[in-house]
């Protein structure tokens, strides 16, 4: 459903179009009659236990699940959501994700289940959808939140196909103290995100605790730089600067959205993923494993054609308390130009958070640096304050919500 006619006829069609003057197309707009969860469900089984050929598109090279390759497969299925949502009268678009976590690491090759619903939508342009994968329960069983691999949420937003302008949808008729739950859990990330606005480090400048830890690594950077001082650079103490990988591409048309001449949204999720997580474990020399994306927000779309620079670096790192070793936190930014390179736009900027073994950090020496560390570790705080709520209010999509009922 992702795409609707072989590129080349969509690219004659364009081409004709403007050969004549492409005409107005008709806008039919959304029924904005309040619709329930349950008519946006969507459920399908990847069934990669039993078929080895579908298995080989997710496997990666340990012969474990590809992260990349599921995430391409989320943000195709937030597009079904929303459509069944709006319905096709209009262009949807996803602007942003608003957050990726691993529930219950997966550790073996079994069938698993995609599923997910719009769970916030109050009638303007935007919805929040929730999705989740999740391990196939035997015949006759529900999903139990044990067996929950993985949780997102995604925000689509509704245009006019013809202006590109915001239109209303449909809000959201509550039908069961569950979807009442899922409901206010969306209000809440929606609050959220607009609070996030007010400490974004562009906004608000290093409190007192926040200034006397950049200070304390620049009095040790110092250090480890002057020759003269006895002071020396820990070998797990790796300079922010170091810590830095690039990648360059060209926007295929094999990875176009429904309307032919955007990349969509998982293609550019899977290779920011990729060099993410790339980045994470050139850092620490081991293999690391995926926690989180944290909110992250789609600018500027990605036109078929066009030249991909992605750049990944490691802005903060932190002890991890529960499990031992260290979280790393790399930052992912993307922009793209046009063939000519005769323009920039940025396309995003998404923040991966890694788990490995090793006791490693990274040592910010500039002030830009400084500032992206002390954003990393106020995006780290948020995270585990959101992890605990979600863990108290934890719910399965098209079943029960745990401690909810019917």
């Amino acid at each position: 459903m992702r795409v609707r006619k072989p590129w080349i006829e969509a690219l004659r069609d364009s081409r004709e179009n403007e050969k004549i003057g492409e005409p107005v197309k008709e806008y039919q707009k959304p029924d904005t009659t309040p619709k329930t969860m349950a008519d946006s469900y969507v459920r399908l089984v990847l069934p990669l236990a039993q078929d080895p050929w579908l298995l080989d598109t997710y496997a990666n090279a340990n012969g474990r699940l590809r992260i990349g390759a599921l995430l391409m497969d989320l943000d195709a299925m937030a597009g079904v959501v929303a459509y069944r949502h709006t319905g096709e009268g209009v262009s949807t678009v996803t602007a942003a994700v608003d957050r990726i976590s691993i529930q219950n690491p997966l550790y073996e090759i079994c069938d698993l289940e995609l599923s997910g619903q719009v769970t916030f939508a109050t009638g303007r342009s935007s919805m929040e959808i929730t999705l989740q994968v999740a391990k196939v329960p035997a015949e006759g069983k529900h999903i139990a939140p044990e067996d929950i691999f993985m949780t997102c949420a995604f925000t689509m937003v509704s245009l006019d196909p013809v202006t590109k302008k915001p239109v209303q949808i449909a809000p959201l008729k509550l039908e069961s103290q569950a979807d009442r739950a899922l409901f206010t859990r969306g209000e809440a990330n929606y609050k959220n995100k607009k609070a996030q606005r007010s400490s974004h480090i562009l906004t608000k400048a290093p409190d007192t605790q926040e200034s006397e830890e950049i200070h304390k690594m620049w009095i040790d950077s110092l250090a480890y730089a002057d020759k003269r001082n006895p002071a020396i650079q820990p070998a797990n103490t790796i300079s922010m600067s170091n810590a830095t990988i690039f990648s360059t591409s060209i926007a295929q048309p094999q990875y176009r959205n429904r309307h032919h001449f955007m990349v969509f949204g998982g293609y550019l999720l899977k290779q920011t993923y990729e060099l993410a997580f790339t980045c994470a474990s050139a850092f620490s020399h081991s293999r690391v494993r995926f926690l989180n994306l944290d909110p992250s927000t789609f600018e500027e779309p990605v036109p078929v054609g066009s030249v991909l620079y992605v750049s990944a670096q490691v802005t903060y790192t932190a002890k991890d308390e529960k499990n031992g070793g260290t979280k790393i936190q790399v930052m992912v930014n993307a922009h793209v130009r046009n063939v000519e390179h005769a323009e920039r736009k940025n396309t995003g900027t998404f923040f991966y958070t890694f788990h490995t073994d090793a006791d490693v950090s990274v040592l910010p020496q500039t002030y830009s640096e400084f500032m992206k560390w002390v954003a990393g570790q106020r995006r780290a705080k948020r995270l585990d304050a959101t992890l605990q709520s979600d863990g108290r209010n934890q719910h399965v999509l098209g079943g029960t919500a745990t401690g909810a009922t019917e």
